[in-house]
């Protein structure tokens, strides 16, 4: 295989034991109730209810708790417990390597098929949103001390109709499983273990480069024990491939809570920069970049109509492109000129309403930011640049527990010396 093809390869899952799977299960339910969300999905709270749902629960690895700033204890914790569970036979690696296609059903119908394999590292992959070294940290460690993949990244590249493309929709036979979650999605997950299928998915990849939808953060931690770690099993990162052409993802909104941050004054400052004009809706049609300043008794107003000089002082390195983000605009005009911290910003994905709430509880104001274009991201990618942090956020974003990838050859370690995982409180 080519340096700089894109290679996804075949892996042996490690994923919730079945058909035994059930008896891990207080209530009988299916596997759902193992599953979670993406790591950075849910906030403390949920969290938490997560790790109460069931004491198998994929959260109880992937956001594990008790950190100590010296010794972080919580990732020794966490990796303790996912032997443990292979150990007890909660987990199990599958006996043959696989590609394995993952369906997704969204309640409203959304349908996204992807293949799920191990990255090499090398492969022609584009980031397309900046990302904070702390997460990158956290990221890192955590696999580092689990020596696993927990959950895949998600990529998009334009498959064209490729063999690839065709493997995730031509499944004649029945999945590994299928679970219903609690928001009412549907995951469906199959293993193709032909080496005749998998050389020609392989073969259609190595042309082709993919874009980061997913999972920047993960990304970067699988680069940096890539580059740190001698051992060349970090030679390569669990991930989940869909063709955008065949399935576009959804692409919805990440709004921002400025806490504590009164809606008059900010207004009023934006003025200097930009046109605001009160609008009947949270979501507006805008022409141009532009974001809606929302306060907690509901009353709205656009800031739009920057002037294009403005923009250039502002980001005079960027292509205008960039410039005309919605998020460029804001991160590099409005919150400097509002003298707001970026690590004061909370994030609200995709409501709107979820927004205003969350503001009127932190006695701020919501920024609602409109969702970009598949197209749009493409296009800065394709450039070289990247969009900032919390640009995006595609959907339907994999569920965590479906399938894990356990690394091989396993350190000498006591793990059955290490400590029992923490129940939250």
């Amino acid at each position: 295989m080519s340096r700089h093809a894109l290679d996804l390869a075949p892996f042996r899952g490690l994923r919730y034991a079945a058909p035994d799977v059930d008896r891990f299960i207080d209530d009988g339910s299916d596997v759902s109730r193992l599953l979670a969300p993406p790591y950075d999905i849910p906030d403390a709270q949920e969290a938490r209810e997560l790790q109460r749902s069931d004491p198998h629960n994929a959260a109880r690895v992937t956001l594990p708790f008790e950190l100590t700033r010296e010794s972080h204890p919580r990732y020794r914790t966490a990796a303790a417990l996912l032997r443990r569970w292979v150990r007890n036979g909660v987990l199990a690696q599958d006996p043959d390597p696989a590609l394995y296609v993952y369906e997704q059903i969204t309640p409203d119908g959304t349908h996204q098929r992807g293949l799920i394999g191990a990255l090499d590292l090398s492969s022609p992959v584009r980031p397309h949103e900046d990302v904070a070294e702390a997460p990158v940290q956290d990221r890192f460690r955590l696999m580092r001390a689990t020596r696993a993949n927990l959950e895949p990244i998600f990529l998009l590249y334009r498959g064209g109709g490729g063999a690839a493309s065709r493997a995730a929709q031509d499944l004649p036979r029945q999945p590994l499983f299928t679970a219903r979650a609690g928001d009412g999605s549907q995951h469906s997950l199959w293993a193709l273990t032909c080496p005749a299928t998998i050389a020609e998915i392989r073969a259609d990849l190595a042309g082709r480069s993919a874009l980061i939808a997913d999972g920047h953060h993960r990304y970067a931690a699988y680069r940096k024990l890539h580059h740190t770690e001698p051992d060349p099993i970090w030679h390569r990162g669990l991930a989940m491939l869909v063709d955008s052409e065949t399935h576009p993802p959804h692409l919805g909104a990440i709004h921002r809570v400025l806490p504590g941050a009164g809606t008059g004054p900010l207004l009023e400052r934006a003025r200097s920069v930009a046109r605001v004009d009160p609008v009947p809706t949270l979501t507006p049609e805008i022409e141009g970049p532009g974001v809606v300043l929302a306060a907690p008794d509901g009353s709205a107003h656009l800031v739009h109509g920057f002037d294009e000089q403005t923009l250039t002082t502002h980001s005079p390195d960027r292509s205008a492109r960039w410039r005309h983000l919605p998020t460029s605009v804001l991160h590099q005009v409005l919150l400097p000129l509002w003298g707001v911290a970026e690590e004061q910003v909370r994030m609200v994905h995709d409501s709107p309403e979820g927004a205003v709430a969350a503001a009127h509880n932190d006695n701020g104001t919501a920024v609602i930011v409109p969702s970009l274009s598949v197209n749009e991201v493409y296009a800065v990618a394709d450039r070289g640049e990247l969009t900032p942090r919390k640009s995006t956020s595609f959907g339907p974003k994999p569920r965590t527990g479906l399938v894990m990838r356990l690394l091989d050859r396993p350190p000498e370690e006591p793990w059955s010396t290490e400590p029992s995982a923490h129940t939250p409180p």
